[in-house]
């Protein structure tokens, strides 16, 4: 699935007494989205978790669920074809996969992705659907280079880059 040099994670964000916090989960759940909604549903917060995942140098999916609500974002939807996780967050956003024909219209044009959700997950954190839409459409920036600045941009830098790093170094 992924080769040995990609970087594929998948981190819980959440706030605790007034303060953001960041935890590492399992690899595993970088495939696996009804698992990785059940993890985030797991930890305890009054406002709800984030959940951010990379995939290698192809995507990442963010996430933010309360309670029952779940909400899904999928930053290039050309990764369906190849990568689970982008299918089953395609299949949970009610949003055909790509066929043949409009894969390679998609992929004609290398310079920008297609992403596929909510747009406007983050605005009430400062992160407006604008922002998001430049942030994932920008080819020449890694998933976890785009996920580093969405954390910064939502406040939740610090904690983000000491779980990556707990894992990473």
């Amino acid at each position: 699935m992924s080769d040995e040099d990609s970087l594929d994670f998948a981190i819980v964000i959440y706030r605790e007494e007034g303060r953001w916090e960041a935890e590492m989960l399992p690899v595993a759940l970088t495939s696996d989205l009804d698992g990785l909604i059940h993890a985030l549903r797991q930890q305890p917060s009054m406002n709800g978790t984030i959940g951010l995942v990379a995939v290698g140098d192809e995507f990442f999916v963010a996430l933010r669920v309360f309670g029952e609500r779940v909400e899904v974002f999928l930053s290039d939807i050309a990764a369906s074809w190849d990568f689970p996780l982008a299918e089953q967050a395609l299949e949970y956003l009610d949003v055909p996969i790509p066929d043949e024909d409009e894969l390679d219209a998609i992929l004609q044009d290398e310079e920008t992705a297609l992403p596929a959700g909510d747009l406007s997950i983050f605005a009430d954190l400062g992160l407006d659907e604008m922002e998001l839409g430049i942030l994932s459409g920008d080819i020449d920036l890694l998933p976890e280079d785009v996920l580093s600045s969405i954390a910064a941009r939502l406040g939740f830098s610090e904690p983000f880059e000491r779980a990556i790093d707990s894992v990473f170094g």
